[in-house]
């Protein structure tokens, strides 16, 4: 198994618990960046190379460089904990086992932006791990890590942790923002952006926890020594979340560059496809990535390994590639139904639609609906041309990106396994003999 940056003693017991935290390193980070200046710490980011890891990978140095900081005006970070996306659980494992990880992670972060407020706004239905969380805030308080000239430094720091109302669409950085001040949870147009007018128009970074988190190994081995890790622009090492027809679902820490072949049947991960079947498709990184056939999950286009990186997962465009996105790895089998899957993804896209922009709030519907009549028998040969228009006129249509997260899936599903909708409709006793296909219920469990 490769370097373990975040998750090295995720298996100590207490690990949750300030002594036992600082005992195995803990706050050491915090320490050296109190020393060096706020500029010297977002060069550091920089030169790690360190991607958004909640699905965009956008540069995180370039990210906070882009921060206004007009005078005498607040600066705020947000930690967007509101992770809703089908086939992703790998913040709340991170938040849950090492709650002072992340707080560690947002003082370092806050005082690389200057901010003297921050925020993390975590999912509505994680309340145990907001528990979780404000019992680690409160140790750091106790002990002087928070509030007022930390650890002698002059810098001060309140931290909050907001919970949301349960809307996937506040994933959304700036429909965050909105929930954050007490609205309803709408995407705003940009610009402008959250870095100029964040929260309440101050200036405003939001970033994933685990973007948040490994700003803490960076601080502590320098961001040089973190660029070593990984491949090419994929730099460091990614927490993904493993799950499906697979014999050993769960988070794991990986390199970047990581051959997915190796990912999925090595012992120390997946430990092969379940049962010893076939491997059908792989939903790479969470619902909102296309799928891809088994030849192309293992194999570029090129003919090269496939490799869990963000260059590699996106070789070939959408044609024949797809993105390593939020790291939500889904594995399906040769028993699985890639039609019902995508029905069970429609219907979440659909129900979480915040309606604000047409495309999204009608088409996701539509969407659904089209292939309900597929799973139910009652599809026409005529549907699956219906389904590509539909999605064709969502995609790069609307103010936040669930309206590509809704199309992508659709496009990809009818681009590779267009056989099996055309089955679906000439044959539709065959659907009844179909049970397996992921469920958005149970995020966290193999599906059986």
């Amino acid at each position: 198994m490769g370097k373990q940056l975040l998750l090295e003693h995720v298996n100590v017991p207490g690990i949750e618990k300030l002594d036992v935290y600082r005992a195995h390193g803990g706050y050491k980070a915090l320490e050296k960046a109190l020393r060096m200046k706020p500029d010297a710490l977002v060069e550091e980011v920089k030169k790690s190379g360190l991607r958004g890891r909640g699905g965009a990978g956008f540069p995180t140095g370039m990210k906070w460089s882009f921060l206004a900081k007009p005078e005498g005006v607040p600066r705020h970070l947000v930690c967007n904990a509101d992770e809703s996306e089908p086939g992703t659980f790998k913040d709340r494992y991170l938040m849950s086992h090492l709650p002072h990880l992340l707080v560690e992670g947002m003082i370092v972060s806050s005082f690389a932006l200057g901010a003297n407020t921050s925020y993390i706004y975590i999912r509505g239905e994680l309340l145990y791990v907001y528990h979780i969380l404000e019992k680690a805030i409160a140790e750091a308080y106790a002990a002087g890590l928070l509030g007022k000239n930390i650890l002698g430094s002059g810098y001060d720091l309140d931290l909050y942790v907001q919970p949301g109302g349960g809307a996937y669409i506040c994933g959304e950085e700036t429909a965050l923002i909105e929930s954050l001040e007490g609205k309803r949870g709408n995407p705003r147009i940009k610009p402008p952006f959250p870095a100029v007018a964040g929260v309440w128009g101050r200036p405003t970074v939001v970033n994933n926890v685990e973007t948040i988190a490994a700003t803490v190994p960076i601080v502590n081995m320098g961001g040089e020594e973190y660029a070593k890790i990984g491949v090419g622009k994929s730099t460091g090492t990614k927490l993904i979340s493993a799950c499906g027809h697979i014999n050993k679902p769960g988070v794991y820490e990986i390199e970047l560059g990581l051959p997915v072949e190796e990912f999925l049947n090595s012992d120390q991960y997946c430990g092969g496809v379940k049962s010893g079947r076939k491997l059908k498709a792989v939903v790479a990184g969470g619902s909102s990535v296309p799928i891809l056939p088994a030849d192309l999950i293992l194999t570029t286009a090129k003919g090269e390994p496939r490799l869990m990186s963000y260059e590699s997962l996106a070789d070939g465009g959408f044609q024949t590639g797809t993105m390593l996105g939020s790291g939500g790895f889904i594995v399906l089998d040769e028993t699985a139904s890639v039609v019902k899957n995508l029905w069970n993804f429609t219907r979440f896209y659909h129900h979480e639609s915040c309606g604000q922009c047409s495309p999204c709030r009608e088409g996701t519907g539509w969407m659904e609906k089209v292939l309900h009549r597929i799973v139910e028998g009652h599809g026409k040969p005529e549907d699956i041309d219906l389904l590509w228009d539909i999605q064709s006129k969502i995609d790069g249509k609307t103010i936040c990106p669930l309206g590509d997260a809704a199309s992508w899936p659709v496009a990809s599903a009818i681009r590779h396994f267009r056989a099996e909708f055309e089955e679906y409709i000439k044959h539709p006793e065959k659907i009844k003999d179909v049970k397996h296909y992921y469920s958005v219920r149970n995020q966290t469990a193999p599906v059986a």
